[in-house]
């Protein structure tokens, strides 16, 4: 006549798990291991993701590069580690003088460089003592360190094919480049220094330091101007 109360009290209020079996159960320890599980699944994802952006970015994009050796003092030094503009292999963005380039080595294309890009295709390059004459106009270098071009060397002029460049170390003094074993084909140049990353206490980009208002802009297909190109002026 009288039903024994049950000594468990109710875990919802006045809703009891026996009251319906086929109702939903979320325990809270087995909810937040399945919960951590599941973000756990997703950080890998993501971080699987990201890695697989990276690797893309330094074989298409950017690479680190390390400098070997003092040619290019007192703007780049040995040991440091720099980030430079895969693109440009490319033509993205185009090579202009003054850009400070990484290419295959001409004479040994297992090897590499750095150098900065002083003469442009179509253009004649001129080593008088310690001045650069560029189609017979004095380049002015504000980059270089005057203590360390003291030594004078002149070069009989040198006339750039197209797709071709002319590059010199800004430490002139102590630099293998054009001067000694010529041009560097435009196919052989693969970046263009960007960031200087290492040492952490010197990180900067690497700026384009000058825009050579006296001289004219070139591009790699330029040509040499042809007799049918020059103008005649009567006497």
């Amino acid at each position: 006549m009288f039903k024994r109360k049950s000594d468990r009290a109710p875990q919802f209020g006045g809703v009891d798990v026996d009251d319906d079996r086929d109702i939903e159960i979320l325990r809270p320890e087995v909810e937040s291991r399945r919960h951590f599980w599941a973000e756990t699944r997703l950080l890998v994802r993501d971080l699987i993701f990201a890695l697989l952006i990276a690797a893309l970015v330094v074989v298409f994009v950017v690479q680190p590069v390390k400098v070997e050796g003092t040619s290019m003092l007192p703007r780049l030094h040995d040991g440091e580690r720099i980030f430079v503009n895969k693109l440009i292999y490319y033509g993205l963005p185009e090579i202009e003088r003054g850009d400070i380039v990484v290419f295959w080595y001409p004479n040994d294309p297992s090897k590499s460089y750095i150098k900065r890009v002083i003469g442009m295709p179509g253009e004649t390059v001129e080593v008088r003592d310690d001045r650069i004459l560029i189609d017979g106009r004095e380049l002015v270098e504000p980059y270089l360190d005057p203590r360390r071009n003291v030594s004078p060397r002149t070069r009989a002029p040198i006339y750039i094919k197209p797709h071709y460049f002319f590059v010199m170390g800004d430490n002139r003094d102590n630099s293998s480049d054009s001067r000694e074993w010529g041009l560097v084909p435009e196919k052989y140049i693969y970046g263009k220094a960007l960031f200087r990353y290492w040492p952490f206490t010197e990180a900067s980009p690497i700026r384009h330091e000058t825009e050579y208002p006296d001289l004219p802009r070139r591009d790699a297909n330029t040509a040499p101007p042809s007799d049918e190109d020059e103008e005649e002026i009567e006497p």
